[in-house]
């Protein structure tokens, strides 16, 4: 019973939130995205219903690459010049209840405008905070996204 419940506390976290950071330095036509979420959030999130996926993974399962994807598609829009990017994952590790995830996007080359949506667990935390870092060159902006506020567009210029 006592090992139940220190696997129960270690496991359960008091705070909903992620981290999704874009990065676009600007010398090619690619944006470099990362994503760090608690596993078992997303692992509650994946099997809400609302994402038709495999969740349960392997660190370096290969095979997870197209659910997980899924997943994210679901969840994470990224925007430049009001075009939808498409991203593909480069690499995946679960560290300490975090799920690490690296992406890169395709970029249609300027960028005017950048607008970043994140619904990651806004559907199952009212408290949820999406914590969203966009770097574009020189440009560098915060946000928190929450369960009512989802996206944020970013004004480069």
């Amino acid at each position: 019973m006592l090992k139940t419940f220190l696997i129960l506390c270690f496991l359960a976290h008091p705070v909903h939130v992620s981290l999704l950071s874009v990065d676009y330095p600007g010398q090619d036509h690619s944006l470099s995205v990362f994503i760090k979420l608690y596993y078992d959030d997303f692992l509650l999130d994946a099997m809400s219903g609302k994402v038709d996926s495999r969740p349960v993974f392997l660190q370096n399962d290969t095979s997870a690459g197209p659910d997980l994807m899924k997943y994210i598609d679901e969840k994470i829009d990224i925007c430049i010049n009001n075009h939808r990017l498409k991203g593909e994952i480069i690499n995946v590790s679960l560290i300490d209840n975090e799920l690490r995830v690296n992406l890169r996007f395709e970029s249609p080359g300027k960028v005017d405008n950048i607008t970043v949506r994140n619904r990651v667990m806004t559907e199952i935390y009212d408290d949820q905070a999406n914590m969203v870092i966009v770097r574009i060159k020189d440009f560098e902006e915060g946000v928190k996204l929450t369960s009512s506020v989802t996206e944020k567009t970013f004004e480069v210029r």
